[in-house]
């Protein structure tokens, strides 16, 4: 009996052992050497292969490398020379330094931050103020360049990839939510990499084009607007908006996709402006056209439900050149659908360039028809 006990507690010492090496750090990588296994230090926080990210990455590791080229950014309106008054702050959000070259850092927000706005303010993280110089502003895409002295940055933002983001892929928007919570940091996913949303311009109501953002579930606040949306490794992959983010709605959150911002960051730069193609149409979607018109004015086959109708043609502008006319149904672009206005105006904006010729199907009289329209510029 006692030689069964003692043969029972080597053999249980010796499983313990094993167990102890196996269970080991050292154990463990070893095994997982020889066989397929995943080492602990190999789980990283993106669904993209493990040598494309370092495995010491998380997210406070992101946000370190990327926190200081987010600032805030204040818009000051009103003041009177006469009066004596000084402007007062008006507004805030937040902004990415993204460049800096010969003496200058250059800062990208949203145009609703600093819309209106005779003087602009940047405070960095080390609380440091700088005047800044609006360079231009776009309010179809909601950005805004500004330019600041340099000799107190230094920090720029690492500029990612936002046409091949997934579904699933860590998602951190830094910001300064309700304009005094600077540098706050919130995380979560991309919730979708191409979500397509109507976009209202004007505040009338009406939609005026759509277009693509990154949808997160990172909490984006207003503040956070024109902060950096980062992946993983700290770079760019997006302009926060919360212009665009639905006040009834929690858990949604949207971004301007770094791709989609670079050209126009880069046009406003050196040019104040973005430069579109012109078409020259007033136009309405015709979804909006009571159904009953469908036929009897615009003489449409019954299996044409969704399109843009010419209300006018302004005289001289490459549609008028084309040959479009009023109650002209156009149904699609370079034999793309055009759902309704938005959908034009989408399409006109991200993809064609002044210069570039655009074949545009339309109906007239119930019958279809293609013209190709040279694009200009609408100062042509």
């Amino acid at each position: 009996m006692k030689k069964n006990l003692i043969a029972s507690g080597l053999a249980g010492l010796v499983l313990g052992i094993v167990l102890m090496l196996f269970l080991s750090p050292a154990g463990f990588n070893e095994s997982a050497e020889k066989g397929n296994a995943i080492k602990s230090s190999d789980l990283i926080e993106e669904n993209v292969k493990a040598d494309e990210v370092p495995n010491n990455f998380s997210i406070a590791k992101a946000v370190e490398v990327s926190k200081d080229a987010v600032v805030s950014v204040v818009n000051y309106q009103g003041g009177d020379m006469w009066e004596g008054a000084e402007p007062q702050p008006a507004g805030s959000g937040s902004g990415v330094i993204y460049k800096k070259e010969d003496g200058e850092a250059f800062i990208v927000t949203n145009h609703h931050v600093v819309e209106g706005a005779n003087q602009i303010e940047v405070t960095l993280t080390n609380e440091q103020n700088l005047k800044a110089e609006l360079l231009g502003s776009d309010p179809i895409i909601d950005l805004a360049v500004l330019k600041v002295d340099s000799s107190e940055i230094d920090k720029v933002i690492s500029i990612g990839d936002s046409e091949n983001l997934k579904e699933g892929q860590r998602a951190i928007a830094i910001g300064n939510p309700l304009g005094f919570l600077n540098g706050t940091v919130t995380a979560g996913v991309i919730s979708s990499s191409d979500r397509i949303m109507p976009i209202d311009i004007d505040q009338d109501g009406s939609e005026d084009l759509q277009s693509e953002v990154l949808q997160t579930d990172a909490s984006i606040n207003p503040g956070n607007s024109g902060g950096a949306l980062i992946n993983i490794r700290g770079e760019l992959i997006g302009i926060n908006s919360s212009k665009i983010a639905q006040d009834s709605v929690e858990g949604i959150g949207f971004a301007i996709p770094v791709d989609v911002a670079m050209p126009i960051m880069e046009s406003l730069e050196k040019n104040g402006e973005v430069q579109r193609p012109y078409l020259g149409i007033i136009s309405v979607s015709l979804t909006d056209i009571p159904s009953q018109y469908h036929q009897s004015t615009l003489k449409l086959p019954e299996k044409v439900e969704n399109g843009v109708v010419i209300r006018e043609v302004e005289p001289t502008s490459p549609a008028a050149q084309a040959g479009l006319q009023s109650y002209d149904v156009i149904t699609e672009l370079d034999g793309k659908t055009v759902k309704d206005v938005g959908t034009l105006r989408s399409y006109l904006f991200t993809n064609k360039k002044v210069g570039d010729t655009m074949d545009v199907t339309f109906y007239r009289d119930g019958k279809e028809q293609t013209a190709a329209v040279k694009l200009t510029d609408e100062n042509y």
